[in-house]
Parts: C-alpha cells; structure tokens; sequence
C-alpha cells in the first residue's frame, strides 16, 4: 500500500480559490459552503464575522465598511499564499460594504483540507490575514455619539 499524501485528495488542489469577492449585498453563508465543497475534504472550517451591539464597552449605534479598489487583488494574494502554506482542497472568502446592522454578516471565509487540522490552521490564517492588510475600513458610530475609523 502507497503512502497516503501519494492520493490526489491529499494534496492542494490544483485551483483551490472557489470565490471572492467584495459585496454591498448581504452575504450567504450557505453560498461560501457550496463553494468550497470538495469530496476530497475531510474537514471544512468556516469563520463567519457578525456586527455586534458593542465595541470597547460602548454601544454601536451603526457601522459601515468601505474599502480600496484594490481589495480584492488583495484578496486574491492572501488566499494564493494560503493555499501555498496548507493543502488546501477548496478556499472562498467573500467581505461586506455598505451600511450594516447589528448582526448582519461582515465577512464569511471557508477552508477546505483533506484533514480537519488542516483546515482549521488554514480557515484562521485566511480570516486573521484578510483582516490585517485587505484594504477595507469600518466606520463606527456610538450611542455616545462618537465614531471611530478602524483599519484605517
């Protein structure tokens, strides 16, 4: 019997990166899982970011997100170098702009591996470089009356 890395479901596969984008419509948890399904994956992580009702213990009262032009370029270049770290069978992302509400979904990301060890490593590499230097800013307004810029 051959090594088990010898079968093609354990390696990356060959056009990992299923979707991404950046959207002013509301996003689709389901739509991202579609994307990402792969017989070959054995487990399959999945970060969902929600507006939440508070930030540094005070009230939002609303937030938006905007982001540059080049977002989704960068994207593309944080899930390339995902998909060169992990065997990554499958991988989308997709982020919110536009106005959002208290729980409306912000971004919705999902890795695919052969191995769910695998795929969660990948899922919080995806999501925490996503994070860190795709140029997307949220604009937030506080009961208080006070706003603040994060990320940019």
């Amino acid at each position: 019997m051959g090594n088990r890395n010898d079968h093609p479901g354990e390696q990356t596969a060959q056009d990992p990166i299923r979707l991404l984008a950046v959207r002013d419509a509301p996003l689709s948890v389901d739509e991202i899982l579609a994307a990402v399904g792969d017989d070959a994956a054995g487990g399959t992580a999945l970060f969902v970011g929600t507006v939440r009702d508070h930030d540094g213990g005070v009230d939002v009262a609303s937030l938006g997100y905007s982001c540059h032009p080049t977002a989704e370029v960068e994207m593309r270049r944080i899930a390339e170098g995902v998909a060169a770290k992990f065997p990554v069978r499958a991988l989308a992302a997709v982020h919110r702009v536009g106005d959002l509400r208290v729980g409306d979904l912000a971004v919705v990301a999902a890795v695919a591996c052969a191995h769910r060890g695998e795929a969660f490593d990948a899922c919080r590499q995806l999501i925490d470089d996503l994070k860190r230097e795709v140029p997307i800013w949220k604009h937030q307004t506080f009961a208080d009356g006070t706003e603040e810029w994060v990320g940019a």
